[in-house]
């Protein structure tokens, strides 16, 4: 069996898609697991790391651009849609999964044309354009949080959470250990790190290092490319114990250590959080088209298992006053955890997978 998934772009698109190959993978070492994304997006750079191939096309983002971007990426998609026909016939595609994002589409309208089964997963709790336009040619459509359902046909739909790789799922006992009561704050911005994240933390850190809530923490912190020297060259200057990287590869054992995470919203962040039941302070990202990341922290804030910082709010003494009071309250830290973890679907994968299989049956049928 050949398995096409098409996702990329940014972590929150591509991971989800890593999870599924993974679980078919673990179903049956046989099948083929092969993805579709562009030469631009972060999958080039993750997907050699996982041990997934790569296809690409020529595809480009449509929404949230000028009106000549806009419709130099619409004069593309036909020959966008042409390469993914070329590619799934060439691999013999038997299942196409689509993940959002601009290389979704191409790819979920050449399997329609192909007659291929296709399915759509919208990890967000308000459902971009890509899934949105292509639910009509799909099959089944997952989604993470069961808001998302009423923006597509109920008999399609199925809410089985965000899938996450099995590393995030594994028991906390095979995590490392802090030692003795040494703790650790977690601070990522995404799979390219977040700058106004960066900025804050940076300015938050002589709050921080004047008071004595950080005297059994240790940071880690992802910054992305961009901000690296810089954040680095701060922490040094503060004293403060952190490490300071541009990409967390093993997020999954960096995640299970962590004590408390400062964190963007996207789905797959929070679909980990949840599944490794940590608390956090999430700073959704203002620019989304449909402000997705928004609708997610408040899923999580309403629960009991966050605590949410509006960008527009964000400063180093906001972020520092945060940090400190749940530095100061481990009760709290500990129930914020609980309810985080009360929130997971650890069988999210598991599901989607039994489904696709299904599906793929009924269609032999």
């Amino acid at each position: 069996m050949t398995v096409v998934i098409a996702a990329g772009g940014t972590g929150g698109h591509l991971y989800p898609g890593v999870a599924l190959a993974r679980e078919f993978l673990r179903r049956d070492a046989s099948t083929c697991v092969r993805f579709v994304g562009t030469s631009r997006g972060i999958e080039v750079k993750v997907l050699p790391h996982e041990g997934f191939p790569l296809d690409v096309i020529n595809a480009l983002p449509v929404m949230g651009l000028r009106a000549a971007h806009a419709l130099l990426a619409l004069a593309r998609l036909p020959r966008a849609v042409q390469q993914a026909v070329t590619l799934l016939r060439r691999h013999g595609a038997d299942l196409v999964i689509g993940i959002g994002g601009y290389t979704s589409p191409p790819v979920l309208v050449a399997a329609f044309l192909l007659k291929i089964p296709r399915v759509i997963l919208e990890p967000n709790a308000y459902p971009g354009m890509a899934n949105k336009a292509m639910a009509p040619l799909a099959h089944r459509v997952f989604v993470a949080f069961q808001s998302a359902a009423r923006h597509f046909a109920p008999r399609k739909v199925r809410a089985f959470g965000t899938p996450v790789r099995r590393a995030f799922l594994e028991p906390s006992d095979s995590s490392p250990q802090n030692q003795g009561d040494q703790r650790r704050l977690l601070v990522f911005g995404g799979s390219r790190g977040a700058h106004a994240v960066n900025l804050a933390m940076m300015e938050s850190l002589p709050y921080l290092r004047s008071s004595d809530v950080m005297a059994r923490w240790s940071i880690i912190h992802q910054t992305g490319e961009a901000d690296y020297e810089r954040v680095k060259s701060v922490y040094e200057a503060s004293g403060l114990a952190a490490e300071v990287v541009t990409f967390v590869f093993d997020m999954p054992n960096v995640l299970r250590s962590a004590d408390l995470v400062v964190a963007r919203a996207g789905a797959v962040t929070l679909a980990e959080l949840t599944a490794c039941g940590k608390p956090s302070i999430l700073i959704p990202f203002p620019h989304a088209i449909y402000q997705h990341q928004a609708h997610n922290a408040r899923e999580l804030e309403e629960a009991g298992a966050a605590m949410v910082v509006p960008q527009h709010e964000l400063s180093g003494a906001r972020l520092a006053d945060v940090l400190a009071r749940l530095l100061r309250d481990p009760d709290r830290l500990a129930s914020m955890g609980e309810r985080s973890r009360a929130l997971g679907r650890r069988d999210s994968a598991e599901a989607i997978v039994d489904e696709c299989l299904a599906l793929l049956g009924e269609r032999r049928s």
